[in-house]
């Protein structure tokens, strides 16, 4: 039976605070709006990539565009920008920017620290992957949307 008598939350808790002596990187999933199938296209991925290129506060690591989802890596450039106030940023830039007005996002985001290396090493293994898990390509190294933008390292 359920304890009613504590708040259920309906978002995830959100809020990075910096490791001192340590990197801060955070791996963030963003979804479509009712889970559109519009993110799997070279303007779309030329575009996101812009956007993030731009080193406000977070740089951008490893992503993948999946056709109703994004899965990226943050890591922390120095600046005081929250981690929502920046997923917010560049949502609003994107929207200001493309050219399909039914390109909406999802509110909010999912996001969840990494603690080292090998959890960053396995997150990726499992998200690059996620192209083959949907039948969309035979091999990981032939979704052609993905990439690198900045190397987050331990």
């Amino acid at each position: 039976m359920p304890d009613d008598s504590q708040p259920q939350r309906n978002r995830p808790v959100h809020g990075v605070i910096p490791a001192i002596g340590r990197p801060t990187i955070v791996f963030v999933t963003v979804c479509t709006k009712d889970r559109a199938r519009w993110l799997a296209s070279e303007n779309v991925h030329s575009l996101l990539r812009s956007i993030w290129e731009d080193p406000l506060s977070w740089l951008v690591g490893r992503y993948i565009l999946m056709p109703d989802h994004i899965h990226l890596f943050a890591g922390l450039a120095g600046k005081e920008v929250t981690l929502e106030g920046w997923v917010r940023y560049w949502k609003t830039q994107y929207r200001k920017r493309a050219t399909d007005p039914t390109q909406e996002w999802q509110d909010g985001h999912w996001d969840r620290r990494l603690r080292n290396e090998e959890s960053y090493e396995c997150k990726w293994e499992y998200v690059r992957t996620n192209p083959v898990r949907h039948g969309l390509v035979a091999r990981a190294e032939e979704w052609p949307y993905q990439g690198t933008i900045c190397d987050l390292s331990w």
